[in-house]
């Protein structure tokens, strides 16, 4: 296949969309080059790369590097702002996130889905669903899986995670259903705003029309009025009853009112933000038609993701739980949702988001441990409120929880901000506070319950 042959073509950045695209574009017959931030020895192995010819420059984004380019992709962590992605706009050629680049080549239907929180395990159920449905569909994107190797792989249908830095440089990405979870401050360094970080979030309905669907959030003010400017059908889910023509709750029960009333089952997770990304997959796998029987089939059979809430460890009576991937404010308190007695694990790189919101945890709390970049600030927010320490390490943060944490208490890593600063991602972080809990863990106490609490 050779659907770009004669396209030279610029990738920034050689992460794992990054390769994807310098990979799909090769083999699509570009001729390809890499601007590359890391040097040659810190890349390790690009195995994937090895027979395509893709030139690879690497030891900084130089703009010497888009001499002779038609078009430049750039990967999720590459700034707007970025110079080489300015510099490249001041030269007009244009710019495409790897997203672009599936839309670009997909030709099966697919559900989208981005919002602040909950993308991962909403773009699962989805899936789920359509495979319980009886189609051969992967969850794809920013899940892991790159849309642009999905789309060129053997499939009926795709869920797929969009990130507001993949959605900022689309053109033609056209989902038969499109899903905006939430909206809460993130990425503003990123983005610049929060009402740039909107207008991304905007454009994965921006070219939806009738026949398609967009699914908004009844519950998130900020994300329904976005929501309502979709040109296409809308469909909402709440936690609460539904109306008609709404998907959410009656008790514990997933309800869609969509037409008929129709029970869905009980999820697998308790936790609000688990039971409302249940709730938009069920909306938006009703509104792509899939029958009511495989909706609930496929999102039951979804458990929570990793650093999303799991119980690791007990040490006698407080138990430690690791939300991780909680890495906003919004993300943190929704963790915190329904706990009382807990001890705050925060901290990291805001990412110039604003945390002052955390603050109206207080009440819930037994004491905050802090620790990285932003620890001085969250430790500002909760002094003489609430008893703060300050930790050097995660395995010192443990520790400190546990001495804060009461009786029956919970000792809860909800940073509220990314994990760069200290770790290579959160999922790192998650596992070094696990692992730091379990050493705490008494002999006798047993293993941890892994009910999820709060999703």
């Amino acid at each position: 296949m050779t659907r770009f042959a004669g396209q030279r073509v610029v990738v920034i950045g050689l992460g794992a969309s990054g390769v994807a695209a310098a990979r799909v574009l090769a083999e699509e017959g570009a001729e390809v080059r890499v601007s590359e931030r890391r040097t040659h020895s810190e890349l390790g192995n690009l195995e994937a790369l090895r027979d395509l010819d893709v030139e690879i420059r690497a030891g900084g984004n130089e703009e010497a590097h888009l001499e002779g380019a038609t078009l430049v992709v750039a990967s999720p962590g590459v700034p707007e702002r970025a110079p080489i992605v300015e510099a490249a706009q001041r030269r007009r050629l244009p710019v495409w996130s790897e997203l672009e680049l599936g839309a670009r080549l997909c030709s099966v239907p697919y559900v989208a889905v981005t919002g602040t929180n909950g993308k991962s395990t909403t773009t699962e159920m989805v899936a789920a669903a359509m495979r319980a449905a009886g189609l051969d569909a992967v969850a794809c994107g920013n899940i892991g899986h790159p849309f642009s190797l999905a789309a060129r792989e053997d499939h009926d249908a795709l869920a797929l995670e969009a990130s507001s830095f993949q959605l900022r440089f689309h053109e033609s990405l056209h989902p038969r259903v499109s899903v905006l979870l939430n909206l809460a401050p993130d990425h503003l360094d990123w983005h610049g705003s929060m009402d740039r970080y909107a207008e991304a979030k905007a454009r994965i309905f921006e070219r939806q029309g009738r026949g398609d669907a967009h699914v908004g959030n009844r519950d998130d003010a900020h994300a329904a009025v976005l929501s309502s400017r979709a040109p296409c059908q809308l469909v909402w889910f709440r936690l609460e009853e539904p109306a008609a023509g709404e998907v959410g709750y009656e008790g514990d029960i997933l309800v869609s009112r969509l037409g008929d009333a129709v029970e869905l089952g009980i999820p697998a997770g308790a936790g609000a933000g688990f039971r409302a990304d249940a709730a938009a997959a069920a909306a938006a796998t009703l509104a792509f038609g899939l029958e009511p029987g495989a909706v609930r089939d496929g999102i039951g059979s979804v458990r929570p993701l990793p650093h999303r809430g799991d119980v690791v460890a007990m040490a006698g009576s407080v138990r430690f739980v690791d939300d991780s991937k909680a890495t906003n404010p919004h993300a943190a308190l929704a963790a915190l949702s329904g706990l009382r007695g807990a001890v705050l694990v925060a901290g990291g790189l805001s990412k110039g988001v604003d945390l002052s919101p955390l603050a109206s945890a207080a009440p819930s709390l037994a004491g905050v441990v802090v620790l990285g970049e932003a620890g001085p600030e969250i430790a500002a927010l909760f002094e003489g409120v609430v008893p703060v320490r300050k930790a050097g390490s995660i395995e010192e943060a443990a520790e400190l929880g546990l001495e804060l944490a009461p009786p029956d208490g919970t000792v809860l890593l909800a940073p509220a901000c990314a994990s760069q600063d200290m770790f290579h991602d959160y999922a790192e972080r998650g596992d070094r506070f696990a692992a730091a809990a379990r050493a705490l863990e008494e002999p006798a106490s047993g293993s941890p319950d892994q009910d999820n609490p709060h999703g």
